[in-house]
């Protein structure tokens, strides 16, 4: 049985502005992750995520709803939750003539129970890098530093707005292993990503935000289980037969089938030109997946009145 959540958003607003000028950069929020659960929030650009973590994080104040973390409301408790967060912003702000071992010690002495500074950074596999300054740091291994700052105080709850910017194969799937030991361990997790498969691999839940409301959400099946799949091929010397369920449309040689029950559909395809005695060329059949679903959202909910007065 679930306890209580340790992040829970419930009609949850952000306005900017008032009158003529207010700008709802999200509106009528729900969200909730459970302990040790890491939570994907997802969106396009301007979608609302950096308000909603600002909130969450208690960085700023809901226009509406309310926002429990830790159980505890995120602004008025500040000095109460801030020693159990652990934030690994966009943008680092680090002093850059420091060097990054003194950035890390400096950012430990902030926290009350921090981990050793040389322990952290073996595991944002920085060991040979804490005596370069910051500014001559590459972009990945700045990035590393700030996450060697968000963990190093043993934080409960983690915000990771996209770790792995810049970061190259190796060091990405390095994060990827530290991100999932520390759930493991028990941290609750929240994770923005723009990488989908990153958020496929990872995430026990997630929520895709457009316009500044959630527009999808629950595990990535849960997701992808709506969406249909797709079939294409290059265009047949014959007009293919009308296929039950599907929606056929023809891009210059190339033919795309929409459908939801792609097995049936791929067969009756498939019968079809061996009757007729045809070689489908260029066959690929592809489930929905998470990048599909993702890039069909602001094109599908532009267009249709049920996120109407949604935007943001």
């Amino acid at each position: 049985m679930k306890g209580d959540p340790v992040i829970d958003v419930v009609g949850m607003s952000r306005r900017y502005g008032s009158g003529k000028e207010a700008f709802d950069a999200v509106r009528n929020l729900d969200l909730s992750v459970q302990e040790g659960e890491l939570f994907g929030l997802l969106g396009t650009n301007g979608a609302g995520k950096t308000s909603t973590l600002e909130v969450i994080q208690g960085l700023s104040r809901a226009s509406a709803g309310t926002v429990r973390v830790l159980g505890m409301d995120p602004v008025r408790n500040r000095k109460q939750i801030r020693p159990s967060l652990g934030i690994m912003l966009q943008k680092g702000g680090l002093p850059q003539d420091l060097t990054a071992r003194e950035s890390l010690a400096m950012w430990a002495g902030t926290c009350s129970n921090p981990l050793p500074v040389d322990e952290v950074f073996e595991r944002v596999d920085m060991r040979d890098r804490g005596d370069t300054r910051v500014k001559f740091l590459s972009g990945g291994e700045a990035r590393r530093l700030d996450l060697a700052c968000a963990i190093i105080g043993r934080p409960l709850v983690l915000f990771l707005d996209e770790p792995t910017t810049g970061l190259d194969p190796e060091s990405r799937r390095n994060t990827w292993q530290l991100i999932a030991d520390l759930k493991a361990s028990g941290v609750t997790i929240m994770l923005t990503t723009h990488y989908l498969d990153e958020a496929e691999s990872l995430c026990d839940q997630l929520a895709i935000m457009h316009r500044g409301s959630v527009v999808r959400s629950g595990t990535v099946a849960d997701v992808v289980a709506d969406h249909p799949a797709q079939i294409k091929l290059h265009r047949p010397g014959l007009p293919l037969p009308a296929l039950a369920g599907a929606e056929v449309r023809v891009e210059n040689d190339l033919v795309v089938i929409t459908t939801r029950t792609v097995q049936e559909t791929l067969t009756e395809l498939l019968l079809w030109a061996q009757h007729n005695n045809i070689l489908l060329t260029g066959l690929d059949a592809r489930a929905a997946s998470l990048e599909t679903v993702f890039l069909s959202i602001a094109d599908q909910f532009d267009h249709h009145a049920t996120l109407e007065g949604a935007s943001a």
